[in-house]
């Protein structure tokens, strides 16, 4: 598949309409994109499918799972119909197993009640210096679990991630 970067209008609640920069067309009419910072500041999940007409089909947790998510079900049917065709013809039960095995899920099925998560993915060298003080004493591997379960380091793709990581560890000292 083909990866373009387009410009992409999201549909909001209530008729409201979001502007996103950086969207990557995988399949013609589906989209993966980062989730705006300022909307949906409890949800974890940045990473949204998105079809042409701006709805949301899915959402994950990093870029990499939002990508092999359209990847999969972009097959499954013609994506550039309309939204009221779709509804018929698309089969829910498929499309959610499809996604399900690449770690996407529905929208908001990723809810985090515990303040603005709205920086998950994204970390400053700020972040790397906190989190090295927060991890003395601890092992590389108990950094490790620490950092899975938490903003921002839950939300990043397995490269960056490591890289985090080892960056932390380094300025741990941690082995």
């Amino acid at each position: 598949m083909s990866v373009d970067t387009v410009s992409y209008t999201m549909r909001g609640k209530q008729g409201a309409s979001y502007e996103v920069e950086g969207a990557v067309q995988l399949a013609p009419g589906l989209v993966v994109f980062r989730l705006p910072g300022d909307l949906d500041l409890n949800n974890p999940a940045r990473w949204n499918i998105g079809h042409h007409s701006g709805y949301i089909i899915a959402e994950a947790m990093t870029r990499q799972f939002a990508m092999a998510g359209a990847e999969a079900i972009a097959p499954l049917h013609d994506w550039t119909r309309d939204v009221d065709f779709l509804t018929e013809e698309v089969d829910e039960d498929k499309v959610l197993a499809a996604l399900g095995k690449h770690h996407c899920g529905t929208v908001h099925s990723h809810g985090y009640h515990r303040g603005d998560v709205s920086r998950n993915g994204l970390y400053t060298d700020a972040d790397i210096e906190e989190a090295a003080a927060a991890s003395d004493g601890m092992s590389a591997y108990e950094i490790l679990i620490a950092m899975s379960h938490t903003v921002p380091w839950m939300g990043l793709d397995t490269n960056d991630f490591n890289e985090a990581h080892d960056r932390i560890v380094r300025a741990a000292g941690a082995e």
